[in-house]
């Protein structure tokens, strides 16, 4: 297959709002009130957090199916270890981006774990 370009482009609209847009979609991201948003939408972590899951979802019933894994349902649940004070620069000690990320799998298989 190659090579492939992805696009997307943020713009920003009133406050923290940010309207994404990639082909024919678009997303609303935001930030909560907490944090000097308007709540309109997921945070761009947490939509980043999703996306790791929804890739490594793809990823894995990709693999179930080449290896012969009878996959009946999955879940992935991420989490974030993230100090907003490192890139908002009260904290120059503060690591800009997660410091941890940690993925759980949940499967629904009749294969056994080490066939998993």
């Amino acid at each position: 297959m190659g090579q492939m370009v992805f696009k997307a482009s943020a713009k920003p609209q009133n406050g923290l709002t940010i309207e994404c847009t990639v082909r024919n979609f678009k997303i609303i991201l935001d930030e909560p009130e907490s944090l000097g948003g308007s709540d309109k939408g997921m945070n761009p972590v947490e939509c980043l957090l999703s996306a790791l899951g929804a890739c490594k979802c793809i990823v894995a019933k990709a693999f179930a199916q080449k290896n012969r894994i009878n996959l009946q349902d999955i879940r992935i649940e991420l989490e974030g270890i993230l100090d907003p004070d490192g890139f908002l620069g009260k904290n120059k000690d503060a690591k800009i981006g997660f410091s941890k990320i940690t993925t759980r799998f949940y499967i629904k298989s009749d294969n056994t774990k080490d066939e998993i």
